[in-house]
């Protein structure tokens, strides 16, 4: 029995950061050892938000640069830009025939958007169903996602539902693989991480950006004075000393006594933070180099990727219009 299929993606938002690795990447490169894996940079999902496109070719190579810097393999899994699979969009096409408004209506990111006042559009609305064809057009039977991507998954699966019901059972249902990840605020401390935030620290920052990044991060407010008793457990920085020290195996239950009986203070705090992040991301920037520096490579696995990614997806639609007896 072969090895089960998922479909992930990210869209094409340039170098990545902590948050993108934490949050989604870290996993994926575990996952393309268990799983026969599809992963896109959904650069049409982007057209959302995003109607500056100027650059939106080369945001889409450093997310590509990144993954591959950061273990994703093109033997191992497709990688690919949706927009290079028109399969997705007609596979969209079809889906949005059979989807009724009040379930694209009741999405969370729709009321989101509605609530703010944002001026929305037939793109935004339909974007579960183009997210339902990404996903359907390679038969995927799991998908990686975080809790608050449920929802969408569940319609993807009503959405396949209703399709077979109408023309026989040839799209799966796909179950989600919550992939267990840390919580990380960007450097305000305040919200997620994201670049349009300003918050964020890319994985192929310069020490010296990092540094300039952490020493400027937000503490323990009612740690003022060297001796003062911090409570790490409120810090940012700390969290942050948790995630990535204990992956070096760095002494972090030394780091916590001491912030809490006032002998560690948060500038020296950030400064060993500092050093952590440096030699965490060393490895990566490295690998990043060599791979920016082989744009022919580069271009490489994305002709293979688009080759593997349109075979499979030419497969799966001919397969729907066969179902809807329209393969004329």
């Amino acid at each position: 029995m072969g090895k089960k299929r998922i479909l992930s993606g990210m869209r094409p938002s340039g170098k990545l950061h902590l948050g993108n690795y934490l949050g989604a990447l870290i996993n994926w490169v575990r996952l393309q050892d268990e799983y026969e894996c599809y992963f896109m940079i959904a650069d049409w999902h982007a057209l959302t938000d995003r109607t500056d496109t100027t650059h939106i070719r080369q945001d889409a190579e450093d997310v590509l640069i990144d993954w591959l810097a950061a273990g994703l393999d093109p033997e191992k899994s497709v990688l690919f830009i949706q927009s290079h699979v028109p399969m997705h969009a007609e596979l969209h096409l079809i889906l949005s025939m059979i989807t009724p408004t009040p379930w694209l209506e009741r999405c969370p990111t729709y009321k989101e958007k509605i609530e703010t006042g944002a001026i929305t559009h037939y793109g935004l609305l339909g974007y579960p169903v183009l997210q339902a064809a990404d996903i359907l057009i390679y038969q995927a039977e799991k998908v990686p996602v975080g809790e608050d991507q449920l929802p969408h998954l569940e319609l993807t699966r009503e959405i396949a539902r209703r399709f077979n019901s109408f023309y026989g059972k040839i799209l799966p249902e796909p179950e989600p693989i919550l992939s267990p990840s840390p919580r990380i605020m960007g450097t305000d401390g305040k919200r997620k991480m994201g670049k349009s935030y300003d918050n964020y620290i890319a994985l192929s920052d310069s020490p010296d950006s990092i540094k300039k990044k952490v020493m400027s991060m937000f503490t323990d407010p009612t740690k003022v004075y060297m001796g003062d008793t911090g409570h790490p457990e409120k810090c940012n920085v700390f969290v942050y000393q948790k995630i990535f020290g204990n992956k070096l195996k760095e002494n972090i239950e030394k780091i916590e006594n001491e912030c809490k009986q006032g002998k560690l203070g948060c500038t020296k705090c950030k400064t060993k933070l500092t050093d952590i992040l440096i030699n965490y991301l060393a490895p990566f920037r490295e690998k990043r180099k060599q791979i920016e520096n082989n744009k022919t490579q580069v271009q490489k696995i994305l002709a293979l990727g688009r080759e593997r990614a349109n075979q499979t997806a030419s497969f799966t639609l001919k397969q729907v219009k066969n179902a809807m007896k329209m393969d004329y």
